[in-house]
């Protein structure tokens, strides 16, 4: 019996030596962008740190968005840097074996490509201001080699659109996307903007700002920027979804003599989409579809 107890330790031996040799290969994965670190923790990517936020109501106290900041802890996922104050020490002592970078937007590490060159670390650049997080994931599967895992979590989103859908009654008026006093603008959803695809999923009508209000228009991206006294006029009757909104913003909303008119103030039509919606990951996506549940919900 003495071999056979000799053969069997040295097997199991050699499958803990197998398993923790394939575990210390394991590829480390370290995200620059937060805005991109929800998707990457979606396709349970081997994330070992995320730069961080200043810290705001859309945040935890780290700086990690609160949509996606318990699966990072969960994970043991630490902080690169914080406050999106760019730190390539800190960046080479994380020792990434691949590192993502934002092509634009204020979490950007773009200017800095050339330092990440000179120490000789794999990056992958991507833009997410262009394009949905299921295209961006798909993106991501593709340069990690995790295609399957992207796959896999944008089915998970889109099951989960379809059974929230099923549980709701939508409201036959139209809806109408705003972006009320965020950072001083106002505007309003486009049909592309992926909010507007998301109630659309869920059996809601989305009305864009009137054609012949095109004149107004400041700016436009998936949101068209208007001014606060024509705020009014591109709402109309429709129902009112207000992004990155709270209960206290949808009071604000309320409160504002220049829409004390509208059809939604005066009968109670104000639906606030949570902070989070501001920008749609997978996370923020299904909280955006759990908020508008809870109002529309089937009785």
């Amino acid at each position: 019996m003495k071999p056979y107890r000799s053969c069997a330790a040295l097997a199991a031996a050699t499958v803990l030596l197998v398993a923790a040799q394939l575990v210390s290969a394991a590829p480390r994965i370290v995200s620059t962008t937060p805005s991109v670190t929800g998707i990457l923790l979606a396709m349970d990517a081997p994330l070992v740190a995320s730069a961080a936020a200043a810290p705001s109501r859309l945040t935890d106290d780290k700086g990690f968005f609160s949509q996606w900041a318990a699966v990072a802890d969960q994970r043991d996922v630490q902080v690169l840097y914080r406050n999106l104050q760019f730190d390539i020490e800190a960046v080479v002592a994380s020792a990434p074996d691949l590192l993502v970078v934002s092509a634009t937007g204020a979490d950007s590490a773009a200017p800095h490509l050339a330092e990440l060159k000179a120490q000789g670390i794999d990056t992958v650049v991507v833009n997410y201001s262009n394009q949905s997080w299921q295209a961006l994931a798909t993106e991501l599967g593709e340069r990690t080699g995790l295609q399957q895992q992207a796959k896999a979590v944008i089915q998970r989103f889109d099951d989960y659109t379809q059974a929230t859908a099923a549980r709701l009654q939508p409201s036959p008026r139209p809806a109408v996307l705003v972006g009320y006093n965020i950072g001083g603008s106002y505007s309003i959803g486009r049909t592309i903007s992926p909010q507007a695809r998301l109630l659309t999923a869920l059996g809601f009508q989305v009305r864009e700002l009137p054609e012949a209000m095109a004149g107004q228009v400041i700016r436009a991206t998936e949101f068209q920027f208007i001014s606060r006294e024509n705020l009014a006029a591109a709402i109309g009757d429709a129902d009112v979804f207000l992004l990155s909104a709270d209960a206290h913003d949808a009071q604000a909303f309320r409160d504002d003599p220049v829409l004390a008119n509208l059809a939604a103030v005066r009968n109670q039509r104000v639906y606030p989409l949570g902070p989070s919606s501001f920008r749609i990951d997978y996370y923020s996506g299904r909280q955006m579809l759990d908020t508008v549940a809870g109002y529309f919900a089937k009785p």
